[in-house]
């Protein structure tokens, strides 16, 4: 008798992996809200639930999760998928890095 192969983790550490990565290069990042809104700004902290968007000439912004609709390199144009393609769409569902 064979046996099954184990269930997948719930969690990948990609997510986690993508976020430190920016934050540590202090890369520019836009973060596209399901409301349309645009946001500008380098990924400052993360958790479960939110991220914090630290934004040179304007407030510092604490964005949950859930209103998040992508998120994508500022220098990367957005409609080719440019630069390594790694966009994070990250509403706390099911949803895959997009290119």
């Amino acid at each position: 008798m064979q046996r099954k192969k184990p269930a997948p983790p719930e969690q990948t550490s990609a997510e986690s992996f993508y976020y430190l990565k920016q934050m540590q290069s202090r890369t520019p990042m836009v973060v596209v809200l399901t409301s349309d809104e645009v946001i500008r700004g380098v990924i400052e902290w993360y958790d479960k639930n939110c991220i914090k968007v630290h934004r040179p000439n304007e407030p510092n912004l604490l964005v949950m999760k859930s209103a998040i609709r992508y998120i994508y390199k500022e220098n990367e144009n957005k409609h080719a998928g440019g630069g390594d393609g790694n966009r994070v769409p990250d509403n706390g569902q099911d949803e895959y890095l997009q290119s």
